[in-house]
């Protein structure tokens, strides 16, 4: 693997890479002088260090993480999170930028409500959530669109490059939760159903070599060339 070569899928066991000019980073193990993937997944170098992203598996929730998630229920203390994970997630009333009524808080958010929430901690008991920051709020009007979790790195691209380029071609907001949900909001549907598809292409791509182009192109042949 050279520092120019483009992403390669590996499977569990493959040498990615060999020699002492490498380090091992997430979804690899080093054996001897080798590199060796422990997941299914794009082998990635940066600088010195090679990780394999998944693209197969669950949502693993990490704190920071924003995420995109669905009230199930509501409790004296806060609301119940479904953000299609294994563990239950809780957001608290304090952690809601707003006064809450604790007589009904359904007043704030209710039950089938989608928001945009941030990983407060991770804890045996389950997931701690907040909504105190920019950009975390309630989900009132656009679309949600569900990929895999583990293509997630892929839809957002090197320092969001991916999701820049999209939102420059449709010309909407796009919001992208790490556990696999993604917002849309354009300024009518077709521009959002456009996002919708151009985020089906890449998920589906994710392992193709120059997608950034192949990405280009497929908004040309959509009608929407993007100018750089």
């Amino acid at each position: 693997m050279s520092d120019k070569m483009e992403r390669q899928i590996v499977i569990p066991g493959e040498v990615i890479a060999k020699g002492e000019n490498y380090l091992p980073g997430s979804g690899t193990e080093k054996i001897g002088d080798e590199i060796v993937s422990t997941k299914y997944g794009l082998a990635e170098l940066s600088d010195r260090l090679i990780k394999v992203i998944s693209l197969s598996g669950i949502y693993q929730p990490r704190k920071g993480n924003v995420v995109i998630g669905k009230v199930e229920n509501i409790t004296f203390y806060g609301w119940v999170i479904s953000l299609d994970a294994p563990e239950t997630s809780f957001l608290p009333l304090q952690e809601i930028p707003r006064y809450v009524n604790k007589g009904d808080l359904s007043e704030v958010l209710d039950i089938g409500d989608m928001i945009v929430a941030k990983i407060l901690d991770v804890t045996s008991r389950g997931i701690d959530l907040t909504m105190k920051s920019r950009g975390l709020e309630k989900i009132n009007e656009g679309i949600i669109v569900k990929i895999n979790s583990n293509k997630v790195p892929r839809i957002i691209g090197k320092e969001g490059s991916m999701i820049n380029l999209i939102k420059k071609g449709s010309g909407c907001e796009i919001t992208v939760g790490q556990n696999g949900l993604i917002w849309i909001k354009g300024k009518n549907i077709e521009d959002e159903l456009l996002v919708k598809r151009a985020i089906n292409f890449v998920s589906e791509k994710s392992f193709t070599n120059g997608l950034t182009e192949e990405v280009k192109k497929w908004f040309e042949n959509e009608g929407k060339p993007i100018n750089e």
